[in-house]
């Protein structure tokens, strides 16, 4: 097993999350969705012969609870990057495993560990997504499927519209492209990816804002600033003008280890 630092990025990351963890469930209608679209998927890939389960960014565990109902006699690890997010679901009395704040895309564990590796909507916020899905990959059992949500490109378009008919740039990160992923995963034996769109039903640029920063997601990509009050205004402005509402394009994949 082997440990890795959190960055500075990532520890900003972390204390967003847990900040949010008490209020976060009021806001996350699309990553509920998410996670029992996971859940499925990974059900019908290994309904059973599931002895070991390893869970990233479990949040306040939607996705946590689907996974102990489905398979309620494997051992599950659930990790998170905010330790207030991983107590919020370690408190949860329906769900029993081992809790560990752990950062997803530095795995400290070695070696074919897991049958199933799940997570959603947590990928995004990954520095590395190529290197990340190598390193959690080769944790699989032969056999073993990695399936995951994450942040597509597709998302709150109409939010980053908006800044760009202000001439800037919104500091929602760059997510990647249904194709961008597929050619990831296209690196691997048996892989694939497809996409879901949920509309988000914000009713003006304050919800919008309300709801990024019920869930945490309020720490911008790297080198981006909160824009000044005036110029938000304008984005706001805009953005309302153009409905008021937005959608999440959310990227699924999964990755299956050949068996032996």
């Amino acid at each position: 097993m082997r440990l890795a630092m959190n960055s500075g990025r990532k520890q900003r990351i972390s204390d967003a999350f847990g900040a949010a963890a008490a209020h976060y469930d009021d806001h996350a209608g699309p990553q509920r969705m998410a996670a029992a679209l996971v859940a499925g998927l990974a059900h019908r890939q290994k309904p059973d012969g599931v002895r070991r389960i390893l869970e990233i960014g479990c949040g306040t565990g939607f996705l946590t609870r689907d996974i102990h109902a489905r398979w309620p006699g494997a051992e599950l690890v659930v990790t998170d990057l905010s330790p207030d997010m991983l107590a919020r679901t370690a408190k949860d009395g329906l769900v029993a495993g081992i809790f560990l704040t752990m950062d997803g895309e530095a795995p400290i564990f070695d070696g074919e560990w897991f049958d199933l590796i799940l997570s959603s909507l947590a990928f995004q916020w990954f520095d590395d997504l190529a290197g990340a899905l190598d390193r959690l990959a080769a944790l699989l059992r032969p056999g073993g499927s990695m399936i995951f949500s994450t942040m597509g490109q597709g998302s709150f378009t109409r939010w980053r519209a908006a800044h760009e008919a202000n001439g800037l740039a919104a500091g929602i990160p760059d997510y990647p492209s249904l194709d961008g992923l597929r050619s990831l995963l296209s690196r691997y034996d048996d892989a694939f990816a497809f996409d879901e769109e949920y509309a988000l039903g914000c009713g003006g640029a304050k919800g919008l804002i309300a709801h990024l920063k019920g869930i945490g997601a309020v720490v911008p990509s790297d080198g981006r600033k909160p824009l000044p009050p005036r110029e938000l205004r304008r984005v706001m402005a805009a953005f309302e003008e153009s409905g008021g509402d937005d959608i999440y394009q959310v990227l699924f994949g999964r990755v299956t280890r050949a068996g032996r």
